[in-house]
């Protein structure tokens, strides 16, 4: 992955080039932006953080995974901390489209699970598209949410959908990306069945009520996890496998690097995971290790 970002960073301006490359190579990157980062790029490079940003979307795009549409989309959030994150779409060979993430989605996803509690800014190339204004619209924020796109004065996300509807007309105070407190508990001596349950107890799910959660182990060790983020209208959700593998992709390692899976639900939710996960899996590569967990 390094080497994909040093290719797209070649076109870069040379100044901006040269401490974006300082950054990337550190072996502990994992795409995004301290906000101390951020502070320095654009003190030196003389840019507002926005246009900061639309200068690192080529870098974003760059962790596409697009074996289906061979066409690559980058988007950046800064959260409230100042920081960036990175997001890209990501395709599933031989699975039905409803699995593919798109890139403003990666992007937020990111940034939650890094630990962010609300966005301020989501930069792209061009206006998202209704899938992604919807799952937009399901953050803690989203009244106040910016798109920043090249050459246009930012608009607010009800710019671009308005008469929405999300959380409050179901009567959901706390929208994805709020604080959750589901406190859900079990003890196993396996580490990686403790960090899927870890990654449950971030899920955000008021519409099932399936708190559900995914942990990855690489073939490295490393492991990489996924909450589930549910969305009002229900289609734009993100199953916890697919912000599990956004994570993945954000830390530089590849499909072939998994090893094992965990897969951790509440019983007492309307509905599963299970079968979809299976079966993104089996296409990924049929030897995944798949482990199933309720509570």
């Amino acid at each position: 992955m390094t080497q994909d970002l040093l290719t797209v960073l070649s076109q870069f301006p040379a100044t901006l080039a040269k401490q974006v490359e300082n950054i990337i190579i550190d072996p502990s990157f994992s795409a995004y932006f301290t906000s101390q980062q951020v502070e320095q790029l654009t003190h030196s490079t003389d840019m507002d953080t926005q246009t900061l940003a639309q200068h690192l979307l080529p870098l974003a795009a760059a962790y596409a995974y697009t074996p289906i549409s061979d066409f690559r989309v980058g988007a950046i959030v800064l959260g409230e901390s100042g920081a960036l994150y990175f997001g890209a779409n990501i395709e599933f060979s031989n699975v039905q489209l409803g699995q593919t993430i798109h890139a403003e989605q990666a992007a937020i996803v990111h940034a939650w699970m890094a630990g962010e509690k609300r966005l301020t800014d989501i930069i792209i190339d061009t206006p998202p598209c209704g899938h992604c204004r919807q799952f937009m619209n399901e953050l803690s924020g989203a009244d106040t949410l910016h798109i920043t796109l090249p050459g246009k004065e930012a608009k607010k996300l009800h710019d671009y959908l308005p008469e929405a509807f999300g959380p409050l007309d179901l009567g959901i105070q706390t929208g994805l990306m709020g604080e959750q407190s589901h406190q859900v508990h079990a003890e196993y001596s396996d580490p990686l069945k403790q960090e899927a349950i870890k990654a449950l107890n971030k899920s955000y799910a008021p519409y099932s009520n399936t708190f559900s959660g995914i942990a990855i182990e690489l073939t490295d060790q490393r492991v990489s996890l996924g909450a589930y983020a549910e969305n009002a209208a229900f289609n734009p959700s993100l199953p916890p496998l697919q912000v599990a593998l956004v994570q993945l992709r954000m830390h530089g390692s590849a499909f072939n690097d998994i090893k094992r899976v965990v897969l951790a639900e509440t019983k007492s939710g309307k509905i599963t995971h299970l079968d979809d996960t299976r079966s993104t899996l089996q296409k990924i590569d049929p030897n995944i290790q798949l482990e199933y967990i309720q509570i």
